[in-house]
């Protein structure tokens, strides 16, 4: 059964798309891109959703199907649990695999740092990516690859 790897791809590094596309072609496993209109990019297997909040998301869960091999990709953790329920491996683009029993650490931490930008107004945007991010990334794509499927 071919896997397919679903990409988040709203907020994807270029250089992680590129590992993704790579890797695809050394094991076989096919790509889909997902974007909202606001951040359309052209490239093979790209759908693009409107521009609702949460359509992305929705978008890539339709398309998981328990059982069969999906690996996803993204840096939302909301996405991450969903897609995990469906029972697809989830990845962050910083090499981070999300799993059963991480994800509700995540889920947690993020409500908290929803909670303190509305009480002090500020937030920091994403730290910038690192070569070892990039590196990471790659190991943890094909870790996750090597797996055997139920």
């Amino acid at each position: 059964m071919q896997t397919t790897i679903i990409v988040d791809a709203d907020a994807m590094p270029r250089d992680a798309l590129a590992t993704v596309d790579r890797l695809s072609h050394r094991f076989g496993a096919a790509v889909v891109t997902v974007s909202s209109i606001n951040h359309e990019f052209s490239r093979p297997g790209h759908v693009v959703v409107d521009a609702h909040p949460q359509a992305t998301d929705m978008e890539i869960v339709s398309r998981l199907k328990k059982g069969q091999p999906f690996v996803v990709v993204t840096q939302d953790y909301g996405l991450a649990a969903l897609a995990l329920g469906q029972g697809a491996r989830v990845i962050s683009p910083h090499g981070l695999i999300f799993t059963a029993n991480n994800i509700d650490l995540f889920l947690a931490e993020r409500d908290l740092n929803s909670h303190q930008r509305r009480a002090t107004g500020r937030s920091r945007g994403p730290r910038a990516r690192t070569k070892v991010d990039a590196d990471r990334f790659e190991q943890s794509l094909i870790t996750l690859l090597n797996e055997n499927w139920p």
